[in-house]
């Protein structure tokens, strides 16, 4: 495939960070699916060695570089130790910036040392049983007192909701005359009135802990209100862009290993005395699917320096989520096509690849909303024509 554009200093990075993967994470990952949860000791070691939250200065602890080719070399290497459903990168690099863009220095000195050491795990709560991609629909409130919010409601499918040691949690603030005025409130482990309910079982994703949260009267200091009351619709919306090209970078790794091990699979496989790769409809079905890989790799890389540049629009992202996520699905399917009766098996890591993909068109906005979002755009009468743009 094309050349890639990692420094010395990143390529180093992924060197380190993958044989940390080896000797820290991965012989862990069946356990940790067994029981439903990645232990809290991953995120504390991935601290302690530098891997778990690289951009923020180093007065917090972090290495200070915000290049985001550093966070695609942790999704790339995750994914592809098959270790993606410890969902590290929704802390460190969903979440966590939240804190830097909208917060307050003494909201960063209390939360950034601790999430950047994983001793304080992060999660961010938005859908509710009525209100996915739709975030109007949503129905957790929040009332203002002298000094203090109580807030009221609940939310689903929270990733990382178990571990969470701080919640961003979006409510309603002024839900009678305006449903897109919202407040994100950071919520603490043992506040009053705020409460778990069970850790969801899922078709894949074993290891990553799902769960509902509920909050009745809680009582939310005024120093735990992110940025301006009010505009957390609006903050929201100014973190999709990068959400969706985290997302895309890790389907595209899934998607990656599981032409891989596919490879793998046909190259030794014999049906009718050869090897199943001997046969025209693997190397066509094979070669398409190749394709197809590469050409979005070169787009999200594209994504990536876009990005990195402050240039990567929301209906860039949106192409690139909804690409990768098919794709993701798609490799899996093929894989398990190939492998036949044994990709059905759970031993066969195809199996679990499969799985665990078809979530990928569904969260940080489904395919059927990034379709919406990309015409809107195309078929807008602001859309300029291929032969008079970028030129």
């Amino acid at each position: 495939m094309l050349p890639r554009a990692f420094t010395e200093e990143q390529q180093m990075f992924r060197d380190a960070y993958r044989k940390f993967l080896a000797a820290e994470i991965v012989p862990h990952m069946e356990s940790w699916r067994d029981q439903g949860r990645v232990d809290r000791s991953a995120f504390e070691a991935a601290g302690a060695q530098g891997f778990l939250m690289v951009w923020p200065d180093e007065a917090y602890g972090g290495m200070g570089d915000d290049d985001f080719r550093f966070e695609q070399v942790i999704i790339e290497e995750t994914a592809y130790a098959r270790c993606g459903d410890w969902y590290n990168t929704l802390h460190s690099r969903l979440v966590g910036p939240y804190l830097t863009r909208f917060g307050n220095e003494e909201q960063r000195q209390r939360f950034l040392p601790k999430a950047v050491r994983g001793e304080c795990i992060m999660a961010i709560a938005m859908t509710e049983p009525d209100a996915g991609s739709d975030l109007a629909g949503m129905r957790t409130t929040a009332v203002e007192h002298d000094d203090h919010w109580v807030l009221n409601g609940s939310k689903t499918y929270i990733s990382n909701g178990i571990n969470a040691d701080l919640v961003f949690v979006a409510a309603k603030t002024d839900p009678e005359n305006n449903p897109h005025h919202m407040t994100i409130f950071m919520v603490e482990r043992g506040m009053e009135g705020f409460e778990r309910g069970r850790n969801l079982k899922k078709m894949g994703l074993k290891a990553q802990d799902t769960a509902e949260l509920f909050f009745n009267d809680v009582k939310i200091p005024k120093a735990n209100v992110l940025g301006e009351a009010g505009r957390g619709f609006i903050y929201l919306m100014e973190g999709l862009a990068e959400e969706r090209l985290i997302g895309a970078v890790g389907y595209l790794a899934a998607a990656q290993l599981s032409w891989d091990l596919t490879y793998d699979y046909v190259r030794q496989r014999k049906v009718f005395g050869k090897p199943l790769a001997a046969h025209q409809n693997t190397q066509f079905k094979m070669a398409e699917m190749r394709t197809e890989l590469d050409l979005a790799q070169s787009y999200v890389d594209q994504c990536v320096a876009a990005f990195n540049a402050g240039q990567l629009s929301a209906v860039d992202a949106a192409k690139a989520k909804l690409v990768t996520s098919e794709l993701q699905v798609s490799a899996a399917d093929l894989g398990v096509q190939m492998h036949g009766g044994a990709g059905y098996m759970d031993e066969y890591p195809i199996s679990r690849q499969f799985t665990d993909a078809r979530i990928s068109p569904i969260y940080a906005g489904t395919s059927e909303v990034m379709k919406i979002i990309i015409s809107r755009d195309c078929l807008s009468d602001d859309y300029v024509p291929f032969n008079t743009r970028n030129f």
